[in-house]
Parts: C-alpha cells; structure tokens; sequence
C-alpha cells in the first residue's frame, strides 16, 4: 500500500518500480479523487501496464479510505478472478488516510459498517481469502516537508475536510517504510531535521532517502514487514503514553513530554489555552477531564495547525457499579491509581515539538486546571465553549487506544473562531 500527500512523489515510485525488473508479476491498483484517473494514465504512459490492461485498476472519483471501501475490495476481487498475479500494488489517493485502508484490506467485509451485500455476491470471493498485506509505504516530500507540517490548507475528501499537516502527520504515523524523497532538493542538515522529527512520530518505519521516486524493490516489495496490531500501535505519541520518560534534549531538538493531572480544566483557560497553542508543539494527543463534563473524558489531537476536540468514552467512575467492577477485576492496577473522590478521572497528554520549552508548557497547562477555590466551586456556572457530544455506549475506553474508525465524532476546533 502506498501513501502519501498530493505531490510527494507516489507515482513516480510506483513507475520506477514497474521499470524495475523483479522476479515479481506486479498488478496495480491506482486511486484518483477525480473523476479522471490521471495517476492511472500517468502509470500507462510511463510503463509497460496499458489502461486497458487487467493488471491496472483504476478507482476513481472517490477515496478509497472512506465512501470506496466496498469498491476497493469489489476491485480486488475481479482482480483475483480476471487473472493470476504475485503481488499488487495499491497507490492510495493523496488525501487518503492510510490506517482505515489497511483496515479494510485486513479485516475485509467484516467491518462493522461495511455492507458486503453490493459487492461480496457479485463476485462470490472473500477478498481477504486471496491477500495478505505485506508492506505499507508512506513517501513524505522533503523539500515541501515543513511547509506542508506547518499548513492551515485544507483539502475536501467527499464531505470531509483534512488540512494537510494533520494529513501529514497521520501518513507518516502510519506506516513500514518511509521514503523521503526529493532529496535532491535539500540541504543535509534539513534532511537530517526532517529525519528526527519522524524518528519521534514514527519510530518503527525504516526511513530511506530517495531522489526522483527512485528505491530499490527488494526495499518495498515482498518484505513481509507488515503487523496490523503493531503498525496501529506504534506512532511516537502511544510510545510516549505507555512509557512516559524523560526526554533528553535531541539532536535536532526534537522532544517530547507527557502531562498528568488529577484536576479538570477549566473550560474557558484552557480553550484560551488551545486558541494560542504554541506552534512548537507538532504533535499532541491524549484525552483530558473537562470541569463540568464528569460523564465523558474528552480527547484532543494536535497534528500541525489543525486540533480535533472528541469524546474518548465514559469515565469508568461513571458507570453502574456492577460494570465497574467488571473493569476493576479486568485490571487490578485501576485500583492504585482510583481516586476515592473522582474514580479514574484526569488528564493524559502527550506533547511532541521541536525546541518546545518544557517548563513553561507545563506551567501553562497546569494553570489552566482548576484552583484549590475553583474545586469547590459550582463547575456548571463556568462557561464552556467546547463541542458537545452524546455519550456513546460503544466509545473507545480511552483516546490512547488508536481509534481505527474514519470519523468518531471529532470536531476541529478553532476556539477563537
């Protein structure tokens, strides 16, 4: 599976690959939000696969992370029908998120949402009877890496609206191998700044410098590398949430910290907070207790400029107490760290920058809980701008725990707006 933003280089990978010889018969699926599959004739034009030939699919008008789920998977059931092949290769669209993709290519039609019907008795093939994914590639453009991180731009998927430096960030926490490429373009030391900032995003990936798309096969094809469960798991921020330590200060000053308090926000300093969030912090992301929301923990996600407000599932204080007890013999260790007042309630964020001021962001955080005074105030008198949202039953327990849905609820949240 290949990913990446809109210009980073994907297709040229893809067609040095297939001007690649390899001991691999190679079939390609091409993604294309527009209603012309222009990467498709691109791959056409610049390699031995012709548009009309059946090892070149073409989806189109759509992205295969959300509305094209079931045409994804319809696709690659023709495929296996129409012919035999070794190995495929899917080029995602570049608004493409790549986690749900990898989702629906290992679980099949057993997603939830996903109706088979449309599809599954057209063909009579269990898709996931035929492929297993193999590899997840994301090529990351150098030479437009920090303009794009730092971008407010937004681009539509269908209904939905992504800004590219969150699009960004989820493309390169998501993956097996990332290709740096346009190389070319870029000084050593930006390059060796880049690398750090993704070493701390993402430090499972085996990061490889290209110039023009160009990698060698045996780097991307046929590696075996793929893990579902370890691949959801292993962005720089979950590492940080279940192994807080002490971060040491990086060579490219890259850093990151994890905050802990057992005190709500309050809901108009910290919305103050959020509106003036320090454009030093790249990444954050965690869940957080709200004053006058003891039902629901909150979530945050900070990717660039863009900060997503959701709702992280119920406290487990909020609960009956038979089901409380379910969680309490589930997890012995919930009973160290319970509150006798306030049960599990509290914050957990982790903070990832470059050259953020750890001291300072901490105090800024810590003011924004409530005073002694304001513990005992009435906390539904404090006006309170965040988004709203209905307990839902079936909410993830905690915001840590990598949500693998395309939309949970989230809300962008321009505070000041």
């Amino acid at each position: 599976m290949l990913s990446g933003n809109l210009g980073a280089g994907k297709t040229t990978v893809l067609n040095n690959l297939l001007n690649t010889r390899t001991d691999l018969d190679v079939a390609v699926l091409v993604n294309d939000m527009g209603e012309v599959n222009v990467d498709a004739e691109r791959v056409a034009e610049h390699s031995d696969i012709s548009e009309e030939d059946e090892d070149l699919i073409e989806l189109s008008n759509g992205c295969i992370c959300c509305e094209l789920r079931g045409d994804l998977l319809d696709a690659l059931a023709k495929l296996a029908q129409a012919r035999e092949f070794d190995y495929l290769v899917i080029e995602s669209t570049g608004v493409a998120e790549p986690l749900p993709v990898a989702q629906t290519l290992t679980m099949g039609f057993d997603q939830s949402d996903l109706d088979p019907t449309e599809f599954y008795e057209e063909t009579g093939i269990e898709v996931m009877d035929y492929y297993e994914l193999d590899t997840t590639v994301t090529v990351v453009d150098a030479h437009q890496f920090w303009t794009t991180f730092d971008s407010t731009e937004s681009l539509m998927d269908g209904d939905t609206e992504k800004e590219l430096g969150s699009l960004l960030v989820e493309q390169i926490e998501f993956c097996d191998v990332l290709l740096l490429n346009k190389c070319d373009l870029v000084d050593e030391e930006t390059l060796n700044e880049i690398e750090g900032m993704i070493e701390v995003l993402q430090p499972r990936a085996k990061v490889i410098r290209t110039e023009h798309g160009a990698v060698d096969p045996d780097e991307i094809l046929d590696t075996g590398r793929f893990d579902f469960k370890e691949a959801s798991q292993s962005a720089g921020w979950i590492r940080e949430l279940k192994e807080p330590h002490a971060s040491a200060e990086e060579e490219h000053g890259v850093t990151s910290f994890v905050f802990d308090s057992r005190r709500p926000f309050h809901p108009t300093r910290f919305a103050e907070l959020l509106d003036e969030f320090p454009t030093s912090v790249v990444r954050s992301k965690g869940h957080f207790w709200l004053a006058g929301r003891e039902e629901i923990a909150l979530g945050v996600d900070v990717a660039g400029q863009s900060i997503r407000i959701a709702p992280a599932g119920e406290w487990i204080a909020a609960l009956p107490k038979e089901e409380r007890e379910v969680y309490f013999e589930a997890d012995p260790q919930l009973a160290e760290a319970w509150d006798e007042q306030w049960g599990d309630r509290g914050t957990r964020l982790v903070l990832i920058g470059t050259d953020m001021d750890h001291d300072t962001l901490r105090g800024d955080l810590d003011a924004a809980t409530l005073t002694d005074e304001e513990m005992n105030a009435d906390w539904d008198a404090f006006e309170d701008r965040f988004p709203t949202f209905e307990v839902n039953e079936d909410a993830a327990e905690a915001t840590e725990q990598e949500d693998q849905s395309a939309d949970n609820g989230a809300e962008e949240v321009g505070l000041a707006d």
